[in-house]
């Protein structure tokens, strides 16, 4: 196995879907990200814009939405997914529309995400679905339950209906054999979710893994979690699916244990951190009759581990019980150069009305501002790209 990242430099691979422009419109994003207190001020003048119902939907529909989403609806993201499933990458749409909290809105989170396995049922290119377990019910329902309080009569009634949206995505992801990943939120509301998720296992996961729960490995009692959960599969008979991520709440989860006084559920360290997720592929790789991976990373580290793992345990590149997965918009290095050689790759492919998508886009930009050494990378493999297509006469521009 060739362990160096040499196999991630390849950058006419990486970014043989982008023009000229849109190879130059990525290298001024990720260079305004870089820039912190732009960042911020961009944040600001944003979410007053929005506010104000200023018409600014166009500006950014152009520019970092276009760079970040696939469109606005399912149909809209059609051109994307079809040319990056010609390169070998599929997409798992995500309706990417945060800080919805009532009935209605929860209902129609449901039916979008209903409509997205529908979507996949009949296309190769999109074979996992989607969903945030408070995109489905109030964020303090699954807190109060994983607090251990005695839900009213009302919020039981409320929690039932959570429960019965589940059912429904879990229930058409197995008639229609479309894995589907149940993101991870907040420690103090996952132990309900994680519940949740476990019954569902238990009930959609019979043959094989269809519904997969997330792990946030930066969370240090996450492989504990992990091997408790697999004695109870095999005890049960039932197949385990995880989608392993580092996690993207740290700050926040590390001021509310120090505001509360209890101790953080977050590694002590980014090294830590490192090591608890790798230690977690190693686990499933070890445990693949049983347990199914979707490896959420841009750590260029845990992918070439990864590699090595299957290489060394005799595991086909396209074993359908092992995927690598990257955002939409980021690591491109990764996620083309992967599939170049064989692996399954999918791309989370947000989508959604440009005001309504708007927090998930600034929470993006504001994650690539604080992951140390994330934008660089980005920047030096979009120059490296310019200037290789600059050498081969090709017409283009760096804005600097």
């Amino acid at each position: 196995m060739q362990k160096e990242t040499s196999i991630f430099e390849n950058t006419e691979i990486a970014f043989a879907l982008k023009s000229n422009s849109e190879l130059n419109r990525a290298y001024f994003l990720f260079k305004m990200i870089s820039i912190e207190p732009l960042v911020k001020l961009g944040t600001v003048l944003t979410n007053f814009a929005i506010k104000a119902h200023l018409p600014i939907e166009g500006l950014i529909r152009n520019t970092v939405f276009d760079h970040f989403c696939g469109g606005v609806n399912e149909e809209d993201c059609l051109p994307v997914i079809e040319k990056m499933y010609a390169k070998g990458v599929s997409s798992v749409l995500d309706y990417s529309v945060e800080g919805k909290a009532n009935m209605a809105e929860f209902d129609a989170a449901l039916e979008v995400v209903l409509k997205t396995i529908d979507f996949a049922k009949n296309n190769e290119a999109i074979p996992l679905a989607v969903f945030k377990p408070t995109g489905l019910g109030r964020f303090y329902l699954y807190e109060k339950i994983s607090k251990g309080e005695v839900l009213t009569e009302k919020e039981e009634e409320e929690w039932g209906r959570v429960v019965n949206r589940f059912e429904a995505v879990c229930k058409k992801c197995k008639a229609h054999d479309v894995a589907v990943l149940i993101d991870a939120e907040e420690s103090w509301m996952q132990d309900a979710a994680d519940a949740l998720v476990t019954k569902m296992m238990q009930k959609y996961n019979t043959d094989k893994p269809i519904v997969f729960n997330t792990l946030q490995m930066y969370r240090h009692d996450r492989l504990d979690f992990l091997k408790q959960q697999h004695a109870l599969a095999k005890k049960e008979g039932f197949h385990l699916g995880y989608k392993l991520v580092r996690g993207a709440y740290m700050e926040k989860e590390n001021k509310r244990a120090l505001e509360n006084g209890y101790l953080s559920p977050i590694c002590m360290s980014k090294q830590e951190t490192d090591i608890n997720f790798n230690a977690g592929l190693k686990y499933v790789l070890d445990n693949l009759q049983d347990i199914a991976l979707f490896s959420g990373t841009h750590n260029e580290e845990s992918s070439l581990l990864l590699m090595q793992l299957m290489q060394e345990r005799g595991i086909d590149n396209n074993d359908s019980r092992v995927w690598f997965g990257q955002l939409y918009g980021m690591s491109d290095h990764i996620s083309f150069n992967l599939s170049h050689r064989g692996y399954n790759v999918a791309k989370y492919l947000p989508f959604g009305p440009v005001r309504d998508v708007m927090p998930y886009l600034i929470r993006r930009a504001e994650e690539n501002t604080s992951v140390a050494g994330q934008t660089s990378r980005e920047l030096n493999l979009l120059t490296k790209e310019i200037e290789r297509r600059k050498e081969k006469g090709n017409n283009i521009r760096k804005v600097s």
